[in-house]
């Protein structure tokens, strides 16, 4: 297993943006934070997808990310745009930030990469630690499926501006339905004229059903105010808030 603070560094982090295959719709967002209020706080912000953006309309958004190197990636960014950015790196489940939040959101399902449930619930005490009272936080889930065994080998390339081929893909796999994990050996390459760099590393996700991830969320001191309580959704979300009067 690779940490994620450990997983999206060096190569990773650099090829991440290029090669990815999945860009959060920023309205989306907006919209969830025009509900809920201001300000808002993006856990697992990474290089700044939605974040970014959010900022350039003028929302009062913060960040949270993991990995040093995303950050920094994100930073650079934000000036090349002109926008000012607040960021830090923590864990999701060691939340300490200076100040409260009406919105607390993740631009995909980035709570899957939590490997535990005590890490998830830990995670779940301080997203409701951050909250206002009247504050909501959003969490995207899914059930990740096996990679199809004819994917495994199989590489997504893209050819870069500066002319280098950089590609990813699956090397190897365990999927385990008894612990809800499934461990991906990913493979990250870049070939330039001076040669190949080459990494690998486990990339693990850790899934909930919705009624697992209630009860967790109930033991964090949370209610689920929108999203399934049971049933066997593969791809679902769910809006939480503090529990309490009123709720």
């Amino acid at each position: 297993m690779t940490d994620p603070a450990d997983f999206y560094t060096g190569l990773v982090a650099e090829l991440y943006a290029p090669l990815r295959s999945f860009t959060s719709d920023p309205a989306e967002y907006a919209s969830f934070i025009a509900s809920s209020g201001e300000p808002a706080l993006e856990l697992g912000c990474g290089d700044g997808d939605p974040l970014l953006d959010l900022r350039a309309l003028g929302l009062d958004v913060d960040g949270v990310d993991s990995s040093a190197d995303m950050l920094d990636r994100l930073r650079a960014t934000a000036a090349a745009r002109g926008l000012s950015v607040s960021v830090h790196q923590q864990r999701m489940e060691d939340l300490d930030l200076p100040r409260l939040y009406r919105s607390i959101f993740l631009a995909g399902a980035t709570f899957t990469l939590l490997a535990t449930d005590d890490l998830a619930l830990r995670a779940l005490r301080a997203i409701r630690a951050h909250l206002t009272d009247d504050g909501t936080a959003l969490v995207p889930l899914f059930v990740p499926a096996p990679t199809p065994a004819d994917q495994v080998g199989a590489f997504r390339s893209v050819v870069t501006d500066e002319g280098a081929t950089i590609r990813v893909g699956v090397v190897d796999e365990d999927w385990d339905a008894a612990t809800r994990t499934r461990r991906t050996t990913l493979r990250y390459e870049r070939s330039t004229g001076a040669g190949v760099e080459r990494v690998d590393r486990v990339w693990l996700l850790h899934w909930h059903t919705p009624a697992g991830f209630s009860a967790l969320a109930v033991q964090a001191g949370l209610v689920v105010l929108d999203g399934p309580v049971d049933g066997d959704a593969q791809e679902f979300t769910v809006r939480l808030g503090r529990a309490g009067p009123g709720r």
